[in-house]
């Protein structure tokens, strides 16, 4: 039947003269990328004027306090509206209960005071998870088994949400995937009149082999080894259960929804935004970049089509917002109209 109409229409519809020129093609898009699309992630250490290099995520860098507020202020004059923190701990503060995790004085709570300070107007987003604080690298207080015990780091992560939101963070971002913890953030939040902090649920965050090189940035792959995390989080295979986690983080609380990884997942983010109609963020992980950075340094693909390709498609799936090691890059080629 299709092939009838198709037939009956042509030559009178010819959908190749909407593609026939820029101008044409820029009037017609149906998604467009803005830098008010971009959140910049950035791993953050302890000292002054440190900077150094991640092998596995080239052009990314460890930075400490100092060297981030002069990021924030090129950040800013880029037009991208938020970054999102991720601490590097010294091993020596790292234990199996993770009490730096909610040292008013640590490091990513000083780093937010600073930020909040000189840059109010730029979105801060932290990472509420307790592996860059755990002496055995996973998210969470474990057992003599190695199992994540939920309840008891549940009440550990409120306690850094809470920690957090103090120190000024506008967006708190639970990504550790533990039962029940958006539901107990909210109340703290809510109890100690933190009532306009909002919260970034890593709802879906799948166990996925794209986050090796986020794990070498912030020390926690030594200290994880050869264990991994499937026990808490999702599993690639499944899709029913990544929208129950969805539905029961929106009921605890959560303002906004997490999808990670990116293009993977491309299907959940479009399930999710289509079921929910809810603001919905999507995480290009450090994998996505590094294989997007080594193919591009290799010759072997266009780094700016690639790049603005794969973010498009993370857009047209339905995300309000993207969390990409690009950002500062799109930036840059948005502001030029570097991009066709």
């Amino acid at each position: 039947m299709m092939n009838i109409i198709l037939q009956r229409c042509f030559p009178k519809t010819r959908l190749r003269r909407m593609r026939s020129a820029p101008f044409s093609r820029r009037l017609m898009a149906e998604t467009r990328l803005t830098v008010d699309d971009l959140i910049y992630p950035l791993f953050i250490l302890e000292g002054k004027n440190r900077k150094e290099p991640i092998h596995s995520m080239p052009g990314i860098h460890r930075i400490s306090i100092d060297l981030l507020l002069k990021e924030a202020e090129e950040i800013l004059k880029l037009g991208i509206p938020a970054i999102a923190l991720f601490p590097v701990i010294d091993i020596e503060k790292k234990t199996l209960l993770a009490e730096e995790a909610y040292n008013p004085d640590g490091l990513v709570q000083s780093a937010v005071r600073q930020l909040k300070k000189s840059f109010p107007e730029l979105g801060i987003i932290t990472d509420v998870a307790l592996d860059p604080y755990t002496s055995h690298g996973q998210d969470g207080i474990i057992d003599n088994k190695g199992y994540v015990l939920n309840d008891a780091t549940a009440t550990i992560l409120a306690k850094q949400a809470l920690s957090h939101a103090e120190a000024g963070a506008d967006i708190i971002a639970p990504s550790d995937m533990m039962d029940g913890r958006i539901g107990i953030i909210r109340d703290a939040l809510e109890s100690t009149q933190f009532t306009q902090t909002l919260i970034l649920a890593y709802a879906a965050k799948y166990a996925s082999s794209f986050y090796g090189p986020f794990r070498e940035a912030v020390g926690s792959a030594a200290a994880l080894g050869k264990a991994d995390k499937h026990q808490y989080q999702m599993d690639p295979r499944n899709k029913e259960e990544a929208l129950h986690e969805v539905a029961l983080d929106l009921q605890e609380g959560a303002d906004i929804i997490m999808i990670k990884p990116g293009l993977p997942y491309l299907d959940i983010v479009q399930q999710t935004k289509s079921l929910f109609q809810v603001p919905t963020f999507v995480y290009q992980v450090s994998g996505e970049y590094a294989m997007l950075k080594a193919t591009a340094q290799l010759g072997w693909l266009d780094e700016k089509a690639t790049v603005m390709e794969s973010l498009i498609a993370i857009k047209r799936a339905g995300a309000d917002a993207i969390l990409t090691y690009f950002a500062k890059q799109v930036a840059e080629w948005l502001k030029f109209n570097d991009y066709k």
